[in-house]
């Protein structure tokens, strides 16, 4: 806005000098031909040659109007219609990426009410110079992917388990995703339902007609792409990954779905985690081919005993904002070794992760179950046989009861990306939930009976505080 009212002002003072050029020029014209005037009274040979040039000076003024308005035509053209980077010649990279994070957009209001307004994100990365002085950066879509807009532009769109649809579960620790990934291969109803081996955590969730997988997940797969990868790492790595599985390459569609919770309720569940001796040592991070080196915050094969001063102090704990880091793909920054300044990274991976978030076709709160239970329904067009229960009397919610205000606002204040992408996902997820809820004519039955299938009954339990879980770091 800064640019462009520079731009009107110095239109505005254009147009100004103009216009005094012109009655200047017109005045003198009138005082000529005023003089000229009293010269034909005394002599008519003066009229006749005041006559002939008449035509000249019309002539002159029509082509300096002319060029007057096309110089005038040609500053408003470069200071409205034609860009910074377009002007200045830049690279067709960073045209695209801003056309395309202009499509980009977050959502304010009441997500109860479903009321959203939409803006975008661009807007406030434009404003902070992001996208010009970082040419990478560049929100863009996983090829063979599919959206949430390209689903719900087709009434008539289903997840085709029988073809090469493949739901990949992008699961962040600590967000209930161990509950969730046991659903999804446990009590979903399906033609051929997941065959889940003994004292395995492991299935195979293949496709009715042959042996494909339908499920990419750490209870179908297993950890192919890493321990708990991120988007970075998923997205270049699954169809790699399933072909080696399934010894062909095949054009598949992917789905890309997600949980995200509270960050300071994740915070201080991955913090309780740790401190029982977690460690994730299996996680690769691995982003733009190669694998980070992130320094360890403790000596030994663990940080079994941490105080949470210690626990938030080091300043290579990943456990700070980690879902935005999670969903943002990380190349744009420079992966792990960036060498943007820190508010420049933060703006751009939260921009990212946003954007990623809103094009998944599916993502659930975990401080909304049942909400989330009745979006995956709708969206994907399968049922659980079970309804999902919503459990706040967790681990990270006796331990916030503990801490100080001084202590919680330490929490905030690392997970501050967190934070606004949390609000970012509640606001989009209850927009998404109403839209599905408008167009069900059936919803209110809908809603009270989830779970409830008359054929299939399920005793999936509910732990996402659990030790065992997610402590082994080959899991």
């Amino acid at each position: 806005m800064g640019r462009r009212t520079g731009i009107d002002a110095e239109i505005d003072a254009t147009i100004s000098e103009l216009e005094v050029l012109v009655a200047s020029e017109t005045q003198q014209g009138e005082k000529e031909d005023e003089g000229e005037g009293k010269e034909n009274i005394y002599d008519g040979r003066s009229t006749t040659r005041m006559e002939s040039r008449h035509p000249r000076k019309n002539r002159l003024r029509s082509i300096v109007g002319i060029c007057l308005f096309l110089a005038l035509t040609g500053i408003i053209y470069l200071g409205y219609f034609c860009p910074d980077h377009v002007c200045a010649l830049t690279n067709r990279e960073i045209r695209e990426s801003i056309g395309l994070s202009e499509s980009l957009s977050i959502a304010h209001g009441s997500p109860v009410a479903g009321s959203v307004a939409l803006s975008s994100v661009s807007i406030e990365l434009d404003r902070n110079g992001l996208l010009s002085v970082h040419p990478a950066f560049k929100l863009q879509s996983i090829q063979g992917s599919l959206g949430y807009d390209d689903i719900f532009a087709n009434d008539t769109f289903q997840f085709d388990i029988n073809a090469h649809d493949v739901m990949v579960f992008l699961h962040i620790q600590k967000t209930g995703g161990t509950l969730f990934g046991k659903h999804l291969v446990r009590d979903l109803e399906l033609q051929r339902p997941c065959s889940c081996q003994r004292r395995r955590k492991r299935c195979f969730c293949f496709r009715p007609n042959h042996n494909e997988n339908w499920l990419f997940s750490r209870y179908s797969t297993g950890w192919k792409c890493g321990l708990h990868a991120d988007w970075t790492e998923l997205t270049n790595c699954v169809d790699t990954e399933l072909n080696k599985i399934e010894g062909d390459e095949i054009k598949r569609r992917y789905f890309y779905i997600t949980i995200i919770r509270d960050p300071v309720a994740r915070y201080l569940s991955e913090f309780r985690h740790v401190q029982r001796g977690a460690t994730w040592r299996g996680a690769r991070h691995w982003c733009g081919g190669t694998q980070a080196n992130i320094p360890q915050c403790y000596d030994g094969p663990n940080w079994k005993g941490v105080t949470l001063e210690e626990f938030m102090e080091c300043p290579y704990n990943l456990a700070r904002n980690r879902q935005t880091r999670m969903l943002a793909d990380l190349s744009i920054v420079g992966c792990y070794n960036s060498t943007l300044s820190k508010t420049d990274k933060e703006r751009l991976i939260l921009a990212s992760a946003k954007h990623n978030l809103q094009f998944m076709p599916f993502f659930m709160l975990t401080e909304y179950q049942k909400v989330g239970q009745y979006t995956f329904e709708e969206t994907f067009k399968m049922r659980f046989a079970v309804a999902f229960e919503q459990h706040n009397a967790t681990l990270s919610a006796a331990t916030m009861a503990t801490l100080s205000t001084e202590q919680l606002d330490a929490v905030r204040k690392l997970n501050s990306l967190d934070l606004e992408l949390y609000e970012f996902a509640k606001n989009l997820a209850f927009q998404r939930f109403k839209r599905l809820r408008d167009r069900d004519p059936h919803f209110v039955q809908r809603f009270q009976h989830l779970g409830e299938l008359p054929l299939r009954q399920s005793a999936t339990e509910f732990n996402w505080d659990s030790v065992i879980e997610d402590t082994t770091d080959n899991e």
